[in-house]
Parts: structure tokens; C-alpha cells; sequence
């Protein structure tokens, strides 16, 4: 499965895309930011660069699923407001593409990567660049954009583990049970 990661921002939206592997190894496919008009450019058209950049994304490397980082509340309301919209338009470029979109909040991308929730953002670029085996660190918004990847690629893959145990025929689990309750017995 590829997934593409993304890191909006009004001004820089930065872009990972992953593959899962069918042995569950994740490997580094692309990574980069779509970058807006600076201050003279209207909200609109930043807006529509990023729509357009992200459509571009999609079409090139064919992702199967999108995951994007959560809009959290600052101090700055107005930078909240912004970057919910360059959230939105990035949501509804992988949309017309008829892709799904999950979100996570910045707290789980970091404890997916780094293991703890309050991670800086050197360890996360660190924990990236090493989780890809990449050869040199990416830039800061492409290398949250992978985070949020990696974020998604770490859910699929316990998702996917959850429905094969779940989906054991009832005999199967059956005897998992019971020697499940064996080994309590035994543990006594």
C-alpha cells in the first residue's frame, strides 16, 4: 500500500509518500513541500497552489491512501484559521481523487515515530531518517509529512494484524482460548 503524508501550511505544505511492503517494511518513495506565493499572493491563490500541488502529488505517485496532521489551537487564532484552510484544500485534493483521508493529531504522529507524544522536532526529523533509512534529513514539513506517513503506515499495519485475528476461523479461536486459559492454569 503507498501512503501519502501531509503537513499543511499556508505557505509550505510538505509531502511524504511511503510504500508498505507486504512484509510490513515501509520504505521511502518521495518527499518534498508545495510552496506558495509569499505574502503578495492572496489567501485564494495560495489555496488554490496548494489544491493544484497536492493533485499533482496524487497523479504522479499514485497513492492509495492519504493521512494529514490535525489542525491543533495556538495562540494565534488567525494562524488556525489558515492553516484549517490549507488542511482543506489539501483534503479536498485527495477527495476528487476518490481517496480516503485519515487524520491524526500531532501528538500521535510523534508517539508513532518518535515513542513519546512531546517530541521535538529534531527527533522526529532523526527518528524519520532513521525509520526510512534515508541518507541524508529531510527538510522540516516534508520530514513531518513522512512522520504522518509513517503515523498512518504504523495504524494500517496494527489494523491490519487486528482483522487477521479477528477474522480466525471460531474453531481457530477457540483453541487460542483455550490455550490461553492453559497457560493462566499453569501460570498459578
Amino acid at each position: 500500500m503507498r501512503v501519502l503524508g501531509i503537513d499543511p501550511g499556508s505557505r509550505l505544505t510538505g509531502f511524504g509518500v511511503v510504500n508498505i511492503l507486504g512484509s510490513g517494511k515501509i520504505t521511502y518513495v518521495a518527499s518534498g513541500c508545495v510552496r506558495t506565493p509569499g505574502a503578495q499572493a492572496t489567501l485564494a491563490e495560495r489555496l488554490h497552489v496548494i489544491y493544484q500541488g497536492i493533485g499533482e502529488v496524487i497523479d504522479r505517485y499514485h497513492p492509495e491512501a492519504v493521512a494529514i496532521e490535525k489542525v491543533f489551537m495556538a495562540k494565534n487564532a488567525d494562524s488556525a484559521l489558515k492553516l484549517g484552510q490549507a488542511r482543506a484544500a489539501a483534503i479536498l485534493a485527495a477527495c476528487n481523487h476518490a481517496l480516503g483521508v485519515s487524520e491524526y493529531s500531532a501528538l500521535q504522529i510523534k508517539q508513532a515515530v518518535v515513542g513519546r507524544g512531546h517530541a521535538q522536532k529534531d527527533q522526529v526529523k532523526h527518528m524519520v531518517k532513521v525509520l526510512l533509512n534515508l541518507s541524508g534529513t529531510p527538510q522540516a514539513d516534508a520530514a513531518d509529512a513522512l512522520a504522518c506517513a509513517l503515523c498512518h503506515a504504523h495504524h494500517a499495519q496494527g489494523t491490519r494484524a487486528l482483522g487477521a485475528v479477528v477474522r480466525r476461523p471460531r474453531r481457530l479461536r477457540a483453541l487460542a482460548g483455550f490455550a490461553t486459559a492453559q497457560a493462566l492454569k499453569a501460570a498459578r
